[in-house]
């Protein structure tokens, strides 16, 4: 679940904009813990609402530099959010995923779960530049979060 978008820097001691998308006032608390879309658990210092925004400092931020590095989305830990459903993931559990086919050759590493209006689809980097692959049954084989792992089969000519 998608707790907000960490935008530029503001100012110079690591505070960040970021466009709240949940709508949980605790989320941005000090000592809340929040998902990067990178994997790393980013600790809420202070927040508090500017303009339309949030100005948040993050534990460990502590200059320009550090803040600009930590743009991204932050996601509500799954251990915080009601079970899922059998077939159902995470986006963060999926990012950062090495991807296989059927036959077990690797075909690159998940960056991205893009939303569609039809199925989301799993962007793939890999070594040909960048694929997008339809989160569907008929492509996606298996996936196995804990292991990082997901296994597809691809259609005809996406990975040539």
């Amino acid at each position: 679940m998608i707790a907000g978008e960490i935008g530029k820097p503001h100012g110079i001691g690591g505070d960040v904009y970021v466009v709240r998308i949940s709508d949980d006032p605790r989320r941005f608390e000090p000592g809340a813990e929040l998902i990067h879309s990178d994997g790393r658990t980013l600790v809420v210092e202070h927040a508090r609402p500017h303009r339309d925004r949030f100005l948040v400092k993050f534990e460990g931020v502590n200059s320009r530099e550090d803040a600009e590095a930590i743009r991204g989305t932050l996601f509500v830990p799954s251990t915080e959010v009601r079970d899922l459903a059998e077939g159902e993931f995470w986006e963060s559990d999926l990012i950062g995923c090495e991807v296989f086919d059927v036959g077990g050759a690797e075909l690159g590493r998940v960056a991205a779960v893009i939303p569609g209006p039809a199925q989301d689809l799993l962007e793939l980097d890999t070594t040909s530049g960048s694929r997008l692959v339809p989160l569907v049954q008929e492509f996606v084989v298996d996936i196995d979060p804990s292991e990082k792992r997901i296994v597809i089969d691809p259609p005809e000519g996406l990975f040539e």
